[in-house]
């Protein structure tokens, strides 16, 4: 079960009290229920859109359920405002990824008293290439990429989920066996397709290193420009290598996550004569109306643009 946490206010400076001064304020001017005005239903804040999809999958109707993060936002260096500490201090549970890909979560933290479970505890870290531990960002946080990893995090959910509703704990239990069965049914799909890609293709080359965990679960080698997005990004020496990698290992496609801009990668394709094979999503889902609006249509886009442009052949 995941650890329920419940944190204190902590001063820091006058910036921070200040911040408690203008949450305090917008609180207080608020309706008193939480959520929506008059919305009796417990409320729940994720730090990003994936998180909240995911737990709104398990919860149903019975809590309410917003992201800090709106569609299509870059998570790793993300600013919380005033009006999403009011919504953390107002929520009855405050959920969040873990493995430092939240680094101002500690400051949003800092200004609610609302519990808070870490969904990646029970997920087995694996590191951003060889990089020390010095900064606190060793372990790659996009751990949601990988399904395997994913049933991990709807488990975390539902237990929060039962903890803080306990009278609904049977749908809980039967929303989340059911998303389990959908993630089972993609693993499936990537695995069995994957056994149709020539084995000197099973290669996945994106601009961030997002897709570690999916490589590892599914047999493919990795290669990216950067480890995590907000490092420097597109570097004349990140590309030079990444195109070696391509040309070496006979690659036959490139990726680009959504939230960074795909020039450089679309220059290792030219340079390594490959294609730039398509979009992947990674830290956000889009808009209702858009390619991924949920986690599950994001597993499926990533994994079918994966295994298109890895069959294909461009040589």
């Amino acid at each position: 079960m995941p650890k329920l946490v419940v944190t204190s206010r902590r001063k820091h400076g006058v910036g921070a009290a200040i911040l408690c001064v203008i949450v305090s304020a917008l609180v207080s001017s608020c309706a008193t229920g939480v959520g929506a005005p008059n919305d009796p239903r417990k409320h729940v804040v994720t730090t990003f859109t994936v998180l909240a999809d995911m737990t709104r999958a398990v919860a149903g109707d019975t809590v309410s359920v917003e992201s800090i993060t709106k569609p299509g936002s870059e998570i790793h260096e993300y600013q919380p405002t005033p009006s999403d500490l009011m919504r953390g201090a107002r929520a009855d549970l405050v959920l969040d990824n873990g493995f430092g890909l939240e680094r101002w979560f500690e400051r949003f933290l800092d200004q609610t008293e609302s519990p808070h479970v870490t969904l990646t505890d029970g997920v087995e870290p694996i590191s951003i290439g060889d990089r020390d531990t010095s900064d606190g960002r060793a372990v790659n946080p996009h751990a949601w990429m990988s399904p395997a990893n994913a049933k991990i995090y709807v488990a975390n959910i539902r237990d929060a989920l039962v903890e803080l509703e306990p009278a609904h704990a049977a749908e809980f239990h039967a929303n989340a066996n059911a998303y389990l069965a959908e993630l089972d049914a993609i693993e499936r799909t990537l695995a069995a397709e994957l056994r149709a890609v020539p084995e000197p293709h099973r290669a996945l080359v994106t601009c961030e290193g997002a897709f570690s965990y999916l490589a590892r679960d599914a047999g493919l080698r990795e290669a990216y420009l950067w480890p995590v997005n907000s490092d420097q990004e597109g570097t004349p020496q990140q590309v030079k290598n990444t195109t070696a990698f391509v040309r070496d290992n006979d690659v036959p496609a490139v990726f680009c996550e959504s939230t960074v801009n795909p020039q450089a990668q679309h220059q290792v394709a030219e340079e390594a004569d490959a294609r730039f094979a398509g979009t992947l999503y990674v830290d956000s889902l889009s808009a209702p109306d858009g390619p991924v609006p949920t986690y599950l249509d994001l597993l499926r886009h990533d994994t079918r643009t994966i295994l298109d442009g890895l069959g294909g052949t461009n040589r």
